[in-house]
């Protein structure tokens, strides 16, 4: 449980009895003294609004499977309570598995040439997402680790498995049962990470660490994409 921030203000005194006078005689010696306690957090705020794609790696064995598929990604924004500045990334919320390959619809059918339709590929959708409220919110700061140049945020709701990765996203192994959330910047995730570290240590000791997560409208159920791995089309739900 990490202790709330120490808000220590200056003082002065002359008091020669005093366990902080430096004996000197000059009278203004800098004196540290408890004021009050505060416990600042930092908030982390995954919203609905798509803002580009990402290409990720599947990880499936087949030749014929693609090597990455394109993801949408979102807004995500960085703050705490005590600075307020406010960090703007991308991050992915959908976690899409391979399920199985199809033939692309279209005139190739129309004349029986169903064997030169097109090789599509169908990938099923195991996101993460609020079940009632608007915005959901959760405490994620114990389950915070920092390994090498990869920040993880692992915990569990309602038996779900979330993952939120930073890091370099050609390292990462998704793996069944878990729904990512990646974040995505142009310095391989070290953006996102020093951003966390130096709120860390500006705001001292341990501060919370609060997610937010902002429900979407609509949460597509799979995704269906070329042999290059580009989106053909969404299946929602």
């Amino acid at each position: 449980m990490p202790f709330p921030e120490l808000n220590l203000s200056l003082g002065l005194t002359d008091n020669d009895g005093s366990v902080f006078y430096a004996g000197s005689g000059e009278g203004k010696v800098i004196v540290r003294t408890d004021s009050a306690l505060k416990k600042h957090s930092i908030n982390i705020i995954i919203s609905e609004q798509q803002i580009g794609s990402v290409y990720l790696k599947t990880h499936f064995e087949g030749a014929e499977i693609p090597a990455e598929i394109e993801v949408p990604t979102y807004q995500m924004i960085v703050t705490d309570d005590k600075t307020n500045e406010k960090e703007i990334y991308k991050v992915t919320r959908d976690t899409f598995f391979y399920k199985q390959q199809t033939k692309k619809k279209g005139l190739w059918r129309f004349f029986g040439l169903k064997f030169l339709a097109p090789k599509n590929f169908l990938f099923e959708n195991i996101p993460f997402e609020p079940l009632k409220e608007e915005m959901e919110t959760y405490d994620i700061s114990r389950y915070r680790k920092l390994n090498k140049d990869e920040l993880t945020y692992s915990f569990q709701k309602d038996e779900q498995n979330i993952q939120i990765f930073a890091g370099d996203i050609n390292t990462l192994k998704v793996e069944k049962g878990i729904s990512y959330f990646v974040i995505v910047d142009e310095k391989k995730g070290q953006r996102f990470i020093g951003d966390i570290l130096y709120r860390e240590k500006f705001l001292k000791l341990t501060p919370s660490v609060k997610l937010h997560i902002i429900k979407r409208k609509q949460v597509s159920k799979e995704m269906e994409t070329d042999k290059k791995g580009r989106t053909d089309r969404l299946i929602y739900i």
